[in-house]
């Protein structure tokens, strides 16, 4: 009996956790501007609607490569909605991912036909589009990057450069193993692994992971195909036989990759492979073998150098030996610098007359970027939208990152104490901006210089200001500010220049102010309604705070409310006595007749008692 209870318990407990066990790689596809989920062939892949992750405006899509999903819309972004626009995505897991952003074409002819515009990913900038990306059916129609996310978001932006509106297709998101493509020091939270390219070699036409049934956790990695690397320099050859140590973490490579590959010819021994890059960059390249070539059947038999750029990188290649067999994956990983535009790759033999290859992957390394103090970021959204801040700004993404793209009117400066971007200044003068300034202005505590000047700007100057100990430089000057100039701003003993001028402000100035003109500070108060209190302004009167301010409009107030009651109690009683009178008047002939037909009846009771009185003491009647 004890027996079967365990069982029963062992196996509710694995029925629990099952899901957990067989629960694959975190996988995200959207369709951009789709109103509803969607599926695509051939695979029947199966893409979210795009709903509430970005602005910008739903539109037909033109596919402009047969490598892009087969969708139907798209989403863009004109540029009179800000020059960053940026898709959040938010509830990812942590963890290491493959986020791949498909480029499309507005279907519209009054758009222009290729947009150019840089991307970014958690504010790192990634790529930037080169002209004619639309006319190559290659990896120029996507961007894709090995990234992790650690704060349960991800941000991808696109910023406009001027050359059209960028218009985004699809959006990839898909989980890999946390060690996937590790290249040695250096990986980690700390950089980005940007794909240059990945090409199958020998292999008759592109594909994607899913074409090659691969494992998910590999990222459904797109391989461009090519047959040759010079024209009669090389031949391609395939085989039917299963392959080893191919599909294997962290890396979860096809197995379907090693079966074809491109050899050496006798004319040109050595197998070149040229690519061109972005100057000045770092490179993690990764090349891959199998010995599939029939007339090689043990180690030594097969040897060769490889070399980037004429240095060598691998000396001695043996891949029977170095993979343990024939029909064996082998995967090779370097990382270099480089200052050209050209990487060459060559796989110089040895031993035995030709060179091999099965596939090549490039990725450019791109540093992880330090983003924006969270706090600051959330400031300047309150400050968006209670200045009323115009599309055109933008304002979307992160204010500091990537340096190419800050925010309009916004500095920012690196602290390296926090290894975070803070914002030093605020710089919106004569932007036409209609709102108010918040007090959450205050959270932006790194500030040195503010200037709003030259808006329409109404409202009170929030006292939080006095609470930037930082700030050097505020001008407020030409709005429509009213109220008095909060104490706490003479608090501020980094002030230098206060400019209040041509607004509506009244009261006394704090005396701390007046004390800092003696110091050097310069400070313009002019034209407003009342100020008063330092030199160079009138005196003040007898000065009272708001609050008593406020205690006396409000006794005045229910002061007035009293004598309007009164007033109408008293109209009311006065209109009573005269609807009294009226009547009295109107009954008066009446009450008159009724008064003298009472007095002649009493009278005439009165006068008939008084004969019977006189007859009584007089006795009876002679004539009786």
């Amino acid at each position: 009996m004890l027996s079967l209870r365990l069982f029963l318990l062992l196996l509710a407990f694995f029925l629990v956790l099952r899901p957990s066990f067989s629960r694959g790689p975190y996988a995200l596809r959207i369709s951009c501007g789709a109103r509803s989920d969607v599926h695509s062939p051939p695979s029947n892949t199966r893409w979210h609607k795009d709903f509430a992750y970005t602005g910008g405006i739903p539109g037909n899509a033109t596919r402009p490569s047969f490598i892009s999903p087969r969708l139907e819309t798209l989403r863009y972004f004109p540029l009179s909605e800000g020059p960053e626009n940026c898709y959040n995505i938010n509830r990812v897991p942590h963890g290491h991912y493959s986020v791949r952003i498909f480029f499309g074409l507005v279907a519209e002819p009054s758009f222009d036909n290729e947009p150019l515009f840089d991307v970014s990913v958690e504010g790192a900038l990634i790529y930037s589009m080169p002209p004619g990306w639309s006319t190559h059916d290659d990896e120029r129609a996507f961007v894709e990057a090995f990234i992790f996310l650690k704060d349960g978001t991800a941000s991808l932006c696109f910023h406009s450069t001027g050359h059209g509106d960028p218009a985004i297709l699809a959006i990839e998101i898909l989980q890999v193993d946390n060690k996937a493509y590790y290249f040695g020091p250096g990986y980690g939270e700390g950089v980005i692994l940007r794909t240059d390219r990945r090409v199958s070699c020998g292999s008759r036409g592109p594909k994607f992971g899913v074409d090659y049934s691969a494992d998910r956790w590999g990222g459904d990695r797109f391989w461009n195909s090519i047959q040759t690397f010079e024209e009669s320099s090389d031949r391609a050859i395939s085989t039917t036989n299963s392959i080893k140590q191919a599909s294997k973490s962290p890396n979860f490579y096809p197995e379907a990759l090693y079966e074809t590959a491109l050899v050496s010819s006798d004319s040109q021994p050595d197998l070149i492979y040229t690519a061109e890059v972005e100057p000045n960059r770092n490179y993690s390249i990764w090349l891959h073998y199998a010995e599939i070539d029939p007339s090689v059947t043990a180690a030594g038999q097969r040897i060769f150098d490889i070399l980037i750029n004429g240095d060598v990188a691998f000396r001695d290649v043996d891949i029977v030996d170095m993979a343990g067999g024939i029909n064996s994956a082998l995967v090779l990983n370097t990382t270099v610098a480089l200052s050209g535009r050209t990487l060459t790759i060559t796989m110089h033999p040895t031993k035995g007359t030709h060179a091999i290859i099965n596939a090549i992957e490039i990725f450019e390394l791109v540093m992880a970027a330090s983003k924006t103090l969270q706090d600051e970021v959330r400031a300047l959204q309150k400050l968006k939208s209670a200045l009323g801040l115009p599309l055109r700004f933008g304002w979307n993404g992160d204010p500091c990152v990537p340096q190419q793209h800050p925010w309009s009117g916004v500095d920012c400066q690196y602290d390296s104490t926090i290894s975070k971007y803070v914002i030093d200044g605020l710089g919106l003068d004569n932007q036409g901006l209609r709102g108010s300034l918040p007090e959450d202005i205050s959270m932006l505590h790194h500030l040195q210089n503010i200037n709003l000047s030259g808006n329409s700007l109404h409202g009170f100057i929030p006292s939080s200001l006095g609470t930037i100990t930082s700030l050097e430089i505020l001008d407020l000057s030409y709005n429509f500010f009213n109220g008095s100039i909060p104490e706490s701003i003479g608090r501020l003993t980094s002030l230098k220049r206060l400019y209040l001028n041509s607004n509506s402000l009244s009261g006394k100035v704090p005396a701390a102010l007046g004390g800092r003109l003696l110091h050097g500070a310069s400070f313009n108060f002019t034209d407003n309604k009342g100020l008063c209190g330092i030199p160079g302004l009138p005196t003040c009167g007898p000065h009272l705070s708001a609050g008593v301010k406020i205690g006396i409009g409000l006794g005045g107030c229910v002061a007035f409310l009293l004598l309007v009651t009164c007033l109408m109690c008293w109209w009311k009683r006065r209109q009573n006595i005269l609807r009294a009178q009226r009547i009295a008047a109107r009954d008066a002939p009446y009450a008159k007749a009724r008064t003298h037909f009472s007095r002649d009846v009493q009278m005439a009771r009165h006068h008939s008692h008084e004969h019977a009185r006189t007859a009584d003491e007089n006795g009876p009647s002679l004539l009786s």
